[in-house]
């Protein structure tokens, strides 16, 4: 008897296991005036953050329906035909109730699957912050306009402390939050923005659980991770003290010459593009110091970022730049650029006679100002 009822028990655990829905069903419901047929579009961000179209559906008496199967959870949107904004929801296995207004899309109510209900409520905290928020502002303009300066005090301290709790917002949310993809999502935003050291984003990454670490969000922040990391380490070797990383490419005749080769007693790498305004108006400057300078052995090593020779040969012409240049015509994709880890320009690194980086991004006065003390 005791062997049957666990053999029952296993058998009600497999159907347990077994019961774990296989795809998604949106089923939404839309007040307001929207006719019969309007479309219903669900999309997600592709490429350079653009929506890309996953599926269609129509709405029917104020009803529509979108089925399908996610592998992982991902941040979808709801686009209305003829209506303004969108819609915000994740898409995961299980019944997705979708409630909203014609008028006010971004608010709109969704329910039935967990990780919805931890964006919604992510959601309303986040808007409860910006409420006091606002709540605060309005009594700070009426305790100006009256002179209260007593009220004026507090309140200004009461929103100081605001301030910094929207602050660590983002950050306490992942810390409780582990197996969220907003979570997932904050942390990718946090990536971008560069507010945090990688360090830190790392740390964050490491406390999701598997779940959302098989997302296709952590996927992309282990890759920009990656490549983080790579422009760090460049950095290490391209700061002043270090010795300047060798180099090659090809000359505007196609030939190919390197840093070693053309390196002078004193030596600048001067990264610009025939786009750049800034650069070709510091062209003038540099000209000025190589004319003055390179008798006494200052040389001047052009890495243009240009995409088409043509452009590039004909700037080196029009601004007289009558020093070595080499391009590989590949933008901010080129080699050079990354081993430098010069992702803006005009980008310029100063080295001595043994190759040693003394100075960066000298411009103007302060660049002759530099030759000077060391050539004079």
């Amino acid at each position: 008897m005791k062997k049957l009822a666990i053999f029952g028990g296993a058998l009600l655990m497999l159907a347990a296991c077994d019961s774990a829905p296989e795809g998604y069903t949106i089923n939404g419901s839309i007040r307001g005036e929207v006719a019969n047929g309007t479309a219903v579009y669900l999309k997600a961000l592709g490429e350079n953050s653009q929506p890309v179209d996953i599926d269609t559906a129509t709405v029917e008496n104020g009803k529509f329906v979108f089925t399908g199967k996610a592998d992982v959870p991902e941040m979808h949107y709801l686009f209305f035909d003829k209506l303004g904004g969108n819609s915000a929801l994740i898409i995961e296995n299980g019944e997705i109730e979708w409630s909203g207004q014609k008028d006010s899309l971004n608010v709109a109510k969704i329910e039935g699957t967990e990780q919805n209900a931890i964006f919604s409520d992510y959601l309303d905290k986040f808007k409860g912050i910006s409420g006091r928020a606002q709540s605060i502002q309005e009594d700070m303009q009426k305790a100006n306009a009256s002179r209260d300066e007593a009220t004026l005090t507090a309140l200004r301290d009461e929103m100081m402390e605001l301030q910094e709790e929207y602050k660590n917002f983002d950050l306490n949310y992942i810390k409780e939050h582990r197996n969220a993809l907003i979570s997932t999502l904050l942390i990718e935003r946090a990536m971008g923005s560069r507010a945090l050291p990688s360090s830190d984003i790392q740390n964050m990454y490491d406390s999701l659980t598997p779940d959302m670490k098989n997302t296709k969000a952590a996927k992309r922040i282990l890759e920009q991770l990656k490549v983080v990391r790579e422009r760090e380490e460049n950095a290490k070797s391209t700061d002043i003290g270090a010795t300047a990383p060798e180099f090659s490419a090809p000359t505007p005749e196609g030939k190919e010459t390197s840093l070693s080769e053309v390196k002078g007693k004193l030596t600048l790498i001067d990264f610009w593009a025939a786009w750049c305004k800034p650069c070709r108006a510091e062209n003038p400057n540099i000209v000025k110091v190589y004319e003055k300078y390179h008798d006494k052995g200052f040389n001047v090593l052009g890495v243009s970022l240009d995409r088409k020779a043509e452009d590039w040969k004909k700037a080196i012409a029009d601004d007289g730049l009558v020093w070595n240049h080499v391009s590989n015509l590949a933008y901010f994709n080129d080699a050079i650029a990354k081993l430098y880890n010069v992702d803006a320009i005009p980008a310029a690194f100063l080295l001595d006679e043994n190759g040693v980086i003394i100075a960066k991004g000298l411009r103007g006065k302060a660049l002759e100002d530099k030759v000077a003390e060391v050539l004079n």
